[in-house]
């Protein structure tokens, strides 16, 4: 059974993909959408809004770690990753391997079949730029 949090991340996940095609509010999508009653509500608001929002400065945070421009990466991609990125930026109490665990799952269950790999990698180099020592005592411990 998946969480209230992943079917947050999932809505907000579509919303996103929708906002990134036709510009439509995120958040007035995502409230829109078949689930959203099942979900954490103001979780949903804080990712669509956050990315909406911060758009530009988390696109500057995930170019660098491309191996492509990010005009080229699919609209499924984007959104993951400006999801990730965000939660990594904005969120520091969800530990990052909670958000590289769910991006991968997002990244599965909606993305390319290797998507999830790259969303992965990608992620990776951003939790490690972001929050080192996070990251850092994390290697320590495996």
């Amino acid at each position: 059974m998946k969480t209230a949090r992943r079917q947050a991340r999932e809505i907000a996940l579509q919303a996103l993909y929708a906002w990134q095609l036709s510009g439509s509010d995120p958040v007035e999508q995502a409230r829109s959408l078949e689930g959203f009653d099942k979900t954490d509500p103001a979780f949903v608001n804080a990712l669509a809004s956050g990315v909406r929002d911060r758009a530009a400065d988390l696109q500057r945070i995930i170019a660098p770690h491309l191996d492509r421009e990010f005009a080229r990466l699919s609209p499924i991609e984007r959104a993951i990753l400006y999801i990730g990125a965000f939660e990594l930026a904005a969120h520091p109490e969800t530990p990052f391997k909670v958000v590289l665990n769910e991006a991968i799952e997002l990244g599965k269950s909606f993305g390319a079949t290797d998507g999830h790999r790259f969303v992965n990698g990608v992620l990776e180099k951003i939790a490690a730029a972001l929050r080192p020592d996070e990251v850092a005592r994390s290697r320590k411990i495996a």
